[in-house]
This record gives structure tokens, sequence and C-alpha cells, in this order.
């Protein structure tokens, strides 16, 4: 869904950050670190402790990385499989970071042993969505598809979290998990249902 939104945040908003980091030799894979890092920084610093507001906006700012990196790669061409390994790796960490900052959020100042275990139903299943992708290309088949995609996730749990803060309604933040844990178990029955008919009728092309 969010896809539609890339050509302007790319060609509008993040093109001078492009074009900057280039003349300053950064490199594509080294933006993508320090945007993990810096996304890491601040969920797993500020969520535990309850700043969900300041913690959201940390995030944001270094968010905008993952899709600064593949630009520069593009205009530098220097795309390749290495790059959209590192990158697909380090997306599993910050998206961990974010649900594990969460749970440690309803560990202590949250409190809510219920709103911790959804988080880390999302964290897991979060990851088991990935993987099932990732896993079913390996064995030469497609697994795309499902509910919402990672930036979608992201995003509607970022915002959520964002808004409850500031206007003091944190069922929006509840609401978004219940609404994760769902898209993210469906994403991942839609993938395993997916790869399950290519298998059947490979194994019977197979056998014929």
């Amino acid at each position: 869904m969010l896809d539609r939104f890339k050509g302007f945040w790319q060609g509008v908003v993040l093109a001078p950050f492009v074009t900057l980091f280039i003349r300053l030799g950064i490199s594509p894979d080294v933006v993508t670190l320090v945007g993990t890092l810096g996304v890491a920084a601040g969920a797993l610093i500020f969520f535990p402790q309850g700043e969900l507001l300041i913690g959201v906006l940390f995030i944001t700012a270094f968010v905008f990385s993952d899709l600064i990196d593949g630009q520069m790669a593009r205009t530098m061409g220097r795309s390749s499989t290495f790059g959209a390994f590192w990158d697909s790796t380090l997306d599993r960490i910050g998206d961990g970071a974010v649900f594990g900052g969460l749970v440690l959020y309803f560990a202590g100042p949250g409190d809510s042993t219920l709103y911790l275990a959804l988080s880390l139903y999302c964290v897991v299943m979060g990851s088991v969505t990935s993987y099932a992708r990732a896993r079913a290309e390996s064995l030469g088949m497609d697994a795309k598809g499902g509910i919402a995609e990672r930036a979608d996730r992201l995003v509607l749990i970022l915002v959520a979290t964002g808004l409850g803060a500031i206007f003091g309604i944190p069922e929006l933040m509840f609401a978004a998990l219940w609404i994760l844990a769902f898209a993210n178990t469906a994403t991942v029955v839609f993938r395993i249902e997916k790869v399950r008919k290519q298998a059947v009728a490979r194994d019977v092309h197979d056998a014929a």
C-alpha cells in the first residue's frame, strides 16, 4: 500500500539527503546500518522508560534511511545481492527492536501482561512472515502477498503509538497491536497455503 508514496518521498523530500550522502562518499550499506541502529536505540531506550512520543519521533527520523539507502544504491549503480541481503537482515533487527521496546514498556511503566504478550506475539509473527517468504524463495517458489507488508505494519504501530501518546489515548496503540496480530497471522497462513499449492503442483509435475 505504501509503495505508491515512495516516489514522492524519494523524489521530493529525501533527494537532497541522497545527493549529500553520495557527495560525502557515504556507502548505502552504512546508511542502512546507521538507520537500524537509530531505530533500535529509539525503541529500546525511550519505550521502556514510558517516553513513547519521543521514541516514535526518534525512530521516525531514522526509518527514512530505508528509502535513502535504496535510492543511493540505484543512483550510484551499486545495487547488489549483498546489499539486498544486508537491508533485509537489518530490517528484521529494526522491527524486532520496535516491538521489543513495547514488550519492555508493558513489562514496566505500561504494566500490562496482556499487551506484553501481544507485543511479543507481533515480534514472533512478524519474523515468521518474513521468514516464510524468504524460505519459499530459496526453494524457488513465491510467497509474496498478505494483508500488510512490512512498511504498513511499521507505520501503523508508530502512528498509533505516537497519536496515543499525544492525545492520551493508549487505546489507539492497543487497537494497532490487535490489528497487527491478526494481520500477521493471516499473512502467515496465506503464505503457507500459497506455498503449499505450489509445492503440491511441483510434486505432481515431478512425479508425472
